[in-house]
């Protein structure tokens, strides 16, 4: 399949202009090293293209080649409970090879959380349900690594570093000017 089958929600997350041209989701795991390649990818495009680009991260941990990538988006749902999404986010990518759970309460101190209630919803699994939504999303997509890119619903099959993001983008926002 090559088509996103969950449009954008209200649920998701979300950094750049709901109006903005051109959307990109990505299915990703904190602990694969190629995600946080295009992550750092899209770290530098981003900026550049605030009212051209919405990016979108959808969780998709690849729990059999990697032992803490569940557990991280479970830290990024929890940090999300309390506003703080995109600060844990961008912390579990900036140290991702440090991922156990004693890593991610200290991380929860540093972005500001209650860490007592951050401890809680890790210990309890409260934001899993979150996760498995996405997994799920992306399995009917057809997703079957992480990163996989959705460029405007459509299956990007090109690469996702800087150059090739900045290409696509322009590429469709010219599109549909």
């Amino acid at each position: 399949m090559a088509d996103l089958q969950m449009p954008v929600r209200a649920a998701d997350h979300v950094r750049g202009a709901e109006t903005a041209p051109v959307t990109l989701v990505i299915y990703g795991d904190y602990e694969c090293p190629y995600t946080r390649q295009a992550y750092r990818a899209v770290q530098r495009v981003l900026p550049a293209a605030p009212d051209t680009l919405r990016f979108v991260f959808r969780h998709f941990p690849l729990t059999g080649i990697h032992p803490h990538a569940e557990h991280a988006s479970e830290a990024a749902e929890a940090a999300a409970a309390q506003g703080t999404f995109w600060e844990m986010h961008d912390m579990l990518f900036a140290h991702q090879h440090a991922l156990d759970d004693a890593d991610l309460m200290r991380y929860a101190g540093d972005v500001g959380l209650d860490t007592e209630r951050f401890g809680r919803a890790l210990d309890t699994h409260a934001h899993v349900h979150r996760i498995q939504e996405d997994v799920h999303s992306g399995l009917v997509s057809g997703v079957q690594g992480t990163p996989t890119l959705f460029f405007n619903g459509e299956l990007h099959e090109g690469g996702y570093d800087e150059a090739t993001l900045r290409a696509t983008i322009q590429q469709i926002a010219g599109g549909q000017e």
